[in-house]
């Protein structure tokens, strides 16, 4: 027993540093990229909703040829499997992108970020309610991820002041849909390959949005070649790649730990904003950063072994 317990840590052991890897990656394209929205917002004065459809629709139009040659067999999902891709596409991928756009516009980057990634905790939280206990290292990693983030997006946005109650019960809400969105997750990973995953949601997440945001707005903008360019670089790098790998590193994690690993997308975007636009960064950011790393290898040394077993959360 003791030689076969041993061999499954050395198969998994591999499979999960694979895992944090991946994630990691995808922080990075999600950091860096989210310069490149706050000039598309701010600079260029483009639409949230319009850059979120945007970048699915490129994100699809990519995707689906290349599903249909090389995993023709996956192209589409089961019937069987098809509401649980609607569920996902409509309060995972859609639900995300507009409850955190929306509460960006409402109270400011900064607080959008800070609120959106209680997500993690809200997973152990889940995972304590179906009788998982947290680890302390887990608890440590959430706490050291939770302060430096507050600690990276520095003083409350003015917007933050004057902001509604409604306007503060979405912004919690991308907290709990992103939360949603990664546990779900882990059943359509369990039974289909990342990237079909990420056409299913993702076109469904698009028609979603098309019903409340179509798109003779997009084109009543009239935005010039630049702009467009600009929009296919978001589609890409800003959502194809990074879910991508999200989606690959999330098969061999647990949804807690792909969650704290995300973490550092703010560390990211922060530096990425120092280094393009040249903001300086504040000695409290500095340690914001610092502990959020910290907290993202705490978490991945806490959970050596297998992730949980696959089926519906």
């Amino acid at each position: 027993m003791r030689s076969r317990d041993s061999a499954l840590t050395g198969f998994h052991r591999p499979a999960a540093a694979r895992g944090r890897w991946l994630v990691f990656g995808a922080t990075f394209f999600w950091g860096t990229s989210a310069t490149l929205a706050r000039f598309i917002f701010h600079d260029l004065h483009v639409a949230p909703l319009d850059a979120v459809e945007l970048r699915l629709a490129i994100s699809v139009l990519l995707l689906a040829p290349w599903i249909y040659r090389r995993d023709r067999a996956h192209f589409l999902p089961r019937r069987a499997d098809f509401a649980y891709f609607v569920v996902l596409g409509v309060a995972g991928v859609a639900a995300v992108q507009v409850s955190y756009y929306t509460s960006v516009a409402n109270l400011g980057v900064g607080l959008a970020i800070l609120v959106q990634y209680l997500a993690p905790t809200l997973i152990v939280l889940y995972d304590w309610a179906r009788g998982r206990r947290a680890r302390a290292a887990t608890v440590t990693a959430l706490g050291g991820a939770l302060a430096g983030i507050a600690l990276l997006v520095g003083g409350v946005d003015q917007r933050a002041l004057h902001a509604t109650l409604g306007q503060w019960a979405v912004a919690f809400s991308s907290a709990v849909f992103f939360a949603f969105y990664v546990v779900y997750s882990k059943r359509a990973l369990d039974r289909y390959p990342p990237m079909p995953v990420l056409l299913h949601t993702f076109s469904i997440a698009l028609m979603a949005l098309l019903l409340v945001h179509p798109p003779g707005r997009i084109l009543s903008a009239h935005y010039g070649p630049g702009t467009w360019a600009l929009f296919g670089v978001l589609g890409v790098f800003s959502a194809l790649v990074p879910f991508t790998l999200f989606y690959t590193g999330l098969r061999f994690l647990a949804p807690a730990e792909a969650g704290i690993i995300a973490t550092i997308e703010p560390v990211v975007a922060v530096l990425s904003s120092a280094f393009f636009l040249g903001e300086g960064l504040r000695p409290l950011q500095w340690l914001g950063a610092v502990l959020v790393l910290a907290a993202a290898i705490i978490a991945s040394r806490s959970r050596p072994s297998e992730p949980p077993a696959a089926g519906p959360p």
